[in-house]
């Protein structure tokens, strides 16, 4: 569907803004009447300024979960939002008197452990994956100095070792020369 046709299906109120638009200027008999409703609308859309986006993307402000967390994060609550809603059941069944009352109550009880259980799961997961992947530590200043000092000592150790093999490689008895 044309801008024109568009125009025309739309009502009265659009067409008379139209009119009142072309009025100011002088008529273009040239032009078919649904012509000079595409021109004007082209000029009004010239005058409009830029449409804004949708959306603007930011930033996250705090990293994605690893994916067991995220896991364990979206099992702890699928559990505790159907422990919500078999606790409202077993209340609902309660004050109607029903029957249902205590199995859902029972049931509620039940669900409560096990959400629970969900809860800590994520905790522990979250624990273990800091342990394995994700914690990085960052050393005192004083403790990065005697790790330097331990490599220097070590790497003169390795050289003296290393001239000592070869030494003894040449088979030398630490005789300069053949006599």
């Amino acid at each position: 569907m044309g801008t024109a046709e568009r125009h025309k299906t739309q009502g009265d109120g659009v067409r008379a803004s139209l009119v009142e638009e072309r009025g100011a200027q002088a008529p273009d008999h040239d032009i078919p009447a649904a012509g000079r409703e595409v021109t004007v609308e082209r000029e009004r859309r010239r005058d409009r300024p830029p449409a804004r986006p949708l959306w603007v993307e930011e930033p996250a402000r705090r990293r994605r979960l690893p994916d067991p967390v995220r896991t364990a994060a979206v099992r702890a609550v699928l559990i505790i939002a159907v422990t919500l809603l078999q606790a409202m059941v077993a209340f609902l069944c309660t004050m109607a008197g029903s029957w249902l009352a205590f199995p859902m109550v029972i049931s509620s009880i039940a669900s409560t452990v096990v959400a629970t259980w969900g809860a800590l799961d994520v905790w522990v997961t979250r624990q273990v994956w800091n342990q394995r992947n994700g914690v990085v530590s960052t050393p005192s200043s004083t403790a990065r100095a005697l790790r330097r000092e331990r490599r220097r000592a070590r790497r003169q150790a390795r050289v003296a070792e290393r001239a000592e093999k070869r030494i003894s490689r040449q088979g030398g008895t630490g005789q300069l020369s053949h006599s």
